[in-house]
């Protein structure tokens, strides 16, 4: 039986000041070139609090408007704020910088964050105030130090800075002195990407009305592979968030593959859940720092705010069918094999029209498709394009080859079947899964019938290989039947051509004998 789709939560986490200490572009100049015209360019170029919410494609990450709302809107959206935009969406919220920093030392286990007196003091009182924050998590908040404790322990025992409106208010100091994968640095990113894995958690309990004791798995699909100098990725840091997300009865793991991992993930739990093996999975994972102003010097260089701002975080929800909810089609998932190709059209072969030849459907079939959701803002002053955009042409185009669709027809088919790009650039996040929480209200609600989420990544990144990877899986309308039934995911019509197809070869090997 197929599991179903019970709910998705998004959230981002405006960090400026993270930008400009921990975000790789910065940190790299800083080395090579540390009185660059871009350095010190930069703090005019970064935006506010406030304008990070009312940038429209934020607010469709959270679900307080709509990808159809920002096609509406033009082709640029950084010179169009919104009015009266709020920081909490029916799908997250966007989260200030400063009480990240109170969740961030939250998730401190070990006692390696500080953050300065008058500025914990001053925000722990807004940060009591979260809907979300719990008694259990302000127990995990520790007293303030003075500033002169913290400017000795960045300066003397190496650790990493915590700035806030480039005010020094904190450190994160090292684990280890000599091993690298512990450093004070690296401990900042994954602080960092726990928090943000945890609040999206958090905010996937208020949106499904799922108890927290309920979850039995956790799928950590993030950026940061955690682990010591033995081993560098050894995780855990599924296990990590749901602790602090209060998830006690949950296990968990992490799943690594650059950024297709999330893809991959909700494959998987989609898998352990149709088993029989849980009731409940989450897939779930936190942003990444180092993503932080990746394209920086082309926004500065261009005029632009510096929008790469936000650090990403979303959770999923997938459960046993209800006979209600969207099903998640595991039969039917597309996959980038070793042998496919590189080619663009041997890709979307591979992940697209693969799975759809098995069902007997379409291109045109799929109401939906979410690939590589980045938000042009960001992609085309650095060259890259409209890549969602890309993305569906090249669908099209395959359907011109397959004689599904007339030449004349691809903009007409990018225009209905595709979406404008609405997610940060933080590798992982923008694969296929920011359009869950959109696809699941538009299946309830009739307004299509399917949508395919497709995953892609770059393996050439960990220097192993040059393959690329790719995986895709199918959401659709529940059939309110036995998901055992083959009717469940093949029109009744399919399986009458299935079967006469089968009986015409059956004559003709008999007839060859």
């Amino acid at each position: 039986m197929n599991s179903v789709l019970k709910g998705s939560s998004f959230v981002l986490v405006h960090a400026p000041d993270m930008l400009v200490h921990t975000g790789t572009t910065q940190t790299t100049e800083r080395i090579v070139n540390p009185a660059s015209e871009y350095l010190e360019k930069l703090p005019n170029h970064l935006r506010s609090f406030n304008e990070a919410v009312s940038y429209m494609p934020n607010q469709v990450y959270i679900g307080a408007k709509t990808p159809d709302d920002m096609a509406a809107a033009g082709t640029t959206w950084y010179d169009k704020p919104l009015q009266n935009a709020d920081r909490f969406g029916p799908l997250g919220e966007i989260m200030p910088q400063d009480e990240f920093y109170m969740l961030m030392q939250a998730c401190d286990a070990f006692d390696l964050m500080r953050l300065e007196k008058d500025f914990a003091n001053s925000v722990l009182l807004r940060f009591k105030q979260h809907p979300l924050v719990d008694e259990e998590t302000l127990t995990l908040v520790s007293d303030g130090i003075e500033l002169s404790e913290i400017e000795r322990v960045v300066a003397k025992e190496g650790a990493e800075g915590i700035y806030h409106n480039d005010m020094l208010v904190g450190y994160v100091k090292k684990a280890h002195d000599i091993d690298v994968n512990l450093s004070a640095h690296v401990i900042f990113e994954n602080l960092a990407s726990k928090a943000s894995c945890a609040l999206a958690l958090m905010h996937l309990t208020k949106v499904t009305g799922i108890s927290k004791g309920s979850v039995d798995y956790v799928i950590d699909c993030s950026e940061e592979a955690v682990g010591d100098m033995n081993q560098r990725g050894g995780g855990n840091l599924a296990k990590a968030a749901a602790e602090i997300a209060g998830f006690s009865g949950a296990s968990g793991a992490d799943l690594r593959a650059f950024c297709a991992a999330p893809a991959h993930a909700v494959i998987h739990a989609a898998a352990l859940v149709a088993s029989g093996t849980y009731d409940h999975v989450v897939v779930a994972a936190g942003g990444s720092t180092a993503k932080l102003g990746m394209n920086g010097k082309d926004h500065v260089k261009k005029e632009l705010p510096v929008m790469e701002d936000v650090i990403g975080g979303f959770a999923v929800l997938i459960s046993k069918n209800d006979g209600i909810s969207p099903e998640i089609l595991s039969e039917f998932t597309g996959k980038h094999s070793v042998g496919s190709g590189s080619s663009p059209q041997a890709v979307i072969t591979a992940l697209v029209t693969d799975p759809l030849d098995k069902m007997d459907l379409k291109l045109s079939d799929i109401d939906k498709y979410s690939a590589e959701m980045q938000n042009p803002d960001l992609t085309k002053p650095a060259g890259a394009g409209d890549v969602p955009l890309a993305n569906y042409k090249m669908i099209a185009a395959l359907g011109v080859k397959r004689g599904e669709l007339e030449r004349t027809e691809i903009n007409a088919f990018t225009d209905k079947h595709g979406m404008v790009g609405w997610a940060p650039t933080q590798g992982h996040i923008p694969s296929g899964i920011p359009y869950l929480g959109f696809a699941r209200d538009a299946i309830m609600s009739g307004k299509i019938t399917r949508s395919m989420i497709i995953g892609k990544g770059s393996l050439f990144l960990g220097r192993m290989t040059n393959l690329f990877d790719g995986v895709s899986f199918i959401v659709q309308k529940n059939s309110g039947k036995d998901s055992s039934s083959v009717s469940n995911n093949i029109s009744e019509d399919t399986v009458r051509r299935l079967i006469a197809q089968s009986l015409r070869d059956l004559a003709k090997s008999m007839g060859a004998e």
